[in-house]
């Protein structure tokens, strides 16, 4: 699975372009909602450079019978704020299948906002709810890595790795054979360090 590692450079120029995009399309929001976790840190830079102080939030899961992922995607935490009669973005960081996008949209439409938006930092083509604001597309797939979740996703890659590599050496190898991934040092040790993982050098 190739893997596409963004840095928090990457993030903030992505931001800063998304920001530009919308005040090119019209007045700022008045409310900038994020979609939990992963649209968290999009939003506060688009709070910043948009000069928007109020930031709310929802969390949209993905599941099936049994809590396995990944089916129906569906609001879990509903918005805890009055949105009606504003300007309202709704941020996320990918726009990947679309189902985030198409579970949040309707909730916050129910709520009576003025006009309401949605901006990603990265879609991909095979969405199937297009978000009005995106930095960048991505034509052929590959895994989006943010660093806010490369402890979490990397140690799920390697918790799948069979065999389990052996040594630190050849977790490395596998990183870069399997996903194409190349991580500094320090931050590999976080990813081992945090998930509990037992490699030895």
């Amino acid at each position: 699975m190739p893997v596409q590692l963004i840095t928090v450079d990457e993030v903030v120029h992505a931001a800063d372009d998304l920001a530009r995009r919308i005040l090119a399309h019209g007045p700022p929001p008045d409310t900038i909602v994020a979609i939990a976790r992963g649209g968290f840190m999009p939003a506060r830079f688009l709070c910043d450079f948009l000069g928007v102080h109020r930031l709310l939030s929802l969390k949209v899961e993905h599941y099936t019978a049994g809590a396995r992922a990944r089916q129906r995607a569906a609001v879990t935490i509903p918005l805890a704020g009055e949105i009606r009669d504003e300007r309202v973005l709704l941020v996320d960081d990918v726009n990947d299948s679309g189902d985030t996008l198409n579970a949040a949209r309707p909730h916050l439409e129910a709520l009576g906002p003025a006009t309401l938006h949605t901006a990603v930092l990265h879609e991909k083509d095979r969405t199937t709810c297009r978000a009005d604001f995106c930095s960048q597309a991505v034509h052929e797939w590959r895994w989006i890595l943010y660093p806010w979740a490369v402890v979490e996703d990397v140690g799920q890659f390697i918790r799948e790795m069979d065999p389990p590599p052996a040594s630190r050496a050849a977790l490395h190898a596998r990183l870069q054979g399997d996903y194409g991934l190349r991580l500094a040092p320090e931050q590999l040790e976080r990813v081992i360090r945090y998930n509990g993982l037992d490699i030895p050098l």
